[in-house]
């Protein structure tokens, strides 16, 4: 039996796209209109497990994909090796900014940590695109720095949760470990006319092969969730788990 948050499920997720006529896109390609009639924006929020997200970009770049990745600064995911690696596959590159959770909803120090980090993304990579990291343990919500300050002051052309129009773009997330994530889903969700309840990636699948999804898409892929090894597979459902029933405690008491 075929293992759901495997890369083979992944791989059949992938074909099941491109096989119903979408064209498979980064943020920023959507940002500046370069896609068809059909088109799923594959993002990649990477917040742990670097090294996965390197063997995802691979099998992206053998399928002939290209796809945003949002990096963490710190943690052990700031490896510029490994990013430098995936741009030069041809993927976008994006900083995955959580700069209120470090400085504990300071404006000033938040813009200026923002600047910094965003500095030494830049070194490896050309950085156009960010998105916010949840920090689900954080009181502190990232995107607030936005009320004060303006991206596009450092070059940024734009930021998932600000610039789609969530009733025009399917928005899929598999926060939670799971399509339907919603009750243990802290800030990766947005607000959106579109409504769907596929639990797995089989039943996406199929809603894919059945033309039952709108034409333009975007898919969240956190790339430690997805392992062939059996060990690393078995420890990530145990650890989600665990999150999830920590995430429900915190929604509820919130």
């Amino acid at each position: 039996m075929e293992l759901d948050f495997s890369l083979r499920k992944l791989r059949r997720l992938y074909s099941a796209i491109l096989s119903n006529n979408y064209e498979i896109i980064t943020f920023s390609a959507y940002l500046q209109k370069k896609y068809q009639d059909k088109a799923v924006i594959l993002r990649h929020d990477v917040d742990r497990l670097v090294k996965n997200a390197l063997r995802i970009a691979t099998l992206e770049q053998e399928m002939g994909i290209q796809s945003s990745y949002y990096f963490r600064y710190g943690g052990g995911i700031f490896n510029p090796r490994i990013i430098k690696a995936i741009s030069d596959f041809g993927h976008e590159i994006g900083y995955h900014y959580e700069v209120l959770a470090k400085t504990r909803g300071n404006l000033e120090k938040g813009i200026e940590l923002f600047k910094n980090e965003l500095s030494e993304f830049r070194k490896i990579a050309e950085v156009n695109t960010i998105c916010m990291h949840g920090s689900p343990l954080s009181r502190w919500d990232s995107r607030k720095l936005w009320e004060t300050f303006d991206y596009r002051d450092f070059g940024i052309i734009g930021e998932p949760y600000f610039d789609i129009d969530y009733d025009q773009v399917a928005y899929f997330t598999d926060t939670g470990r799971r399509w339907d994530g919603e009750n243990v889903n802290i800030r990766d969700k947005v607000i959106s006319g579109i409504k769907h309840s596929f639990r797995t990636t089989d039943e996406l699948i199929i809603a894919l092969r059945d033309d039952k999804l709108p034409g333009k898409v975007m898919i969240n892929i956190h790339p430690q969730r997805w392992h062939n090894n059996s060990v690393f597979w078995i420890k990530e459902l145990i650890a989600q788990n665990l999150k999830n029933m920590i995430k429900r405690f915190v929604i509820r008491n919130t």
